[in-house]
């Protein structure tokens, strides 16, 4: 530019007629002010002299033509791009080089836009759905299953098991009986309520039963001691015509020996062995 200015600031020759630069309200001459104050471009490194375009970032500055990609080498001027370590790359090949990929779709997640995170790895947020309903999960409570993620009523609705006796979710732990689900809080015996959890039971008809209600109900009794016969008791139990004992109890009403796997006979409701029978 021309001015009213004199005289350059620096070396003191006239200005007139020449161009100039201000700064600081003195004026100088163009060489004294390149040498003084031109910036050195961080690619090139020649100074940006006071004719050309200065491009800064971050206190750094570039000639308009060498603000570009380290690794395209397209210009980024009035283009958005990101660096990485102290290097300027345009979106395109920092996504390439840098970006997280979609964990769902494999496509890089540009820088800008929201990614979402769960157990290492990423996802678009388009992409982070529950895979039965297709709905965002965001930041909602979810469940994984076979590498697929589900919002909690879908898990529900697809493979949570249902109590057998409440019909309501088991959302953890339970109990196992005859192939079906309980709550360990529901796994009660079906006759007092008695909490089964951790205690012996007997099932009858699909239910557990606590071992004195099953036997009071259902079990056979001893027609020697007149208790009950279960499967908690005696291993071994005899049936004969309608009767039944336990192993320990079926012996000769006469000399107590025992008839487990040997001959015996019936004298109205008493069984005597061989020899006791025949005296």
């Amino acid at each position: 530019m021309t001015s009213s200015h004199t005289d350059c600031h620096y070396c003191l020759q006239s200005l007139r007629g020449r161009k100039y630069a201000l700064r600081d309200e003195n004026a100088y001459c163009v060489p004294c002010y390149d040498s003084l104050y031109a910036n050195p471009c961080e690619e090139c490194k020649q100074p940006i002299q006071c004719s050309s375009k200065d491009l800064s970032y971050k206190g750094r500055h570039w000639h308009e033509e060498c603000f570009k990609c380290a690794k395209c080498s397209r210009s980024l001027v009035e283009k958005p791009f990101a660096a990485k370590d102290e290097v300027l790359l345009c979106t395109e090949c920092y996504s390439d080089e840098y970006s997280s990929k979609c964990f769902h779709c494999k496509k890089t997640i540009m820088p800008g836009s929201r990614k979402m995170e769960f157990k290492g790895s990423s996802w678009h947020e388009s992409c982070f759905v529950c895979q039965y309903c297709r709905q965002p999960l965001g930041t909602k409570p979810l469940i994984t299953k076979d590498n697929e993620n589900y919002c909690v009523p879908c898990f529900e609705k697809q493979f949570a098991h249902h109590c057998y006796s409440c019909k309501k979710v088991i959302t953890s732990g339970g109990v196992s009986c005859h192939d079906q689900p309980w709550h360990k809080e529901c796994f009660v015996c079906a006759a007092c309520k008695t909490q089964l959890y951790g205690q012996s039971f007997i099932s009858q008809d699909e239910f557990p039963y606590c071992v004195d209600c099953f036997s009071k109900l259902y079990a056979k009794k001893c027609a020697t001691c007149k208790k009950p016969i279960t499967a908690l008791g005696s291993v071994k139990y005899i049936s004969f015509e309608e009767r039944q004992w336990h192993g320990e109890c079926f012996k000769c009403a006469k000399c107590s020996v025992s008839l487990v796997g040997r001959e015996f006979l019936t004298r109205r409701d008493d069984i005597l062995c061989y020899e006791c029978g025949s005296a």
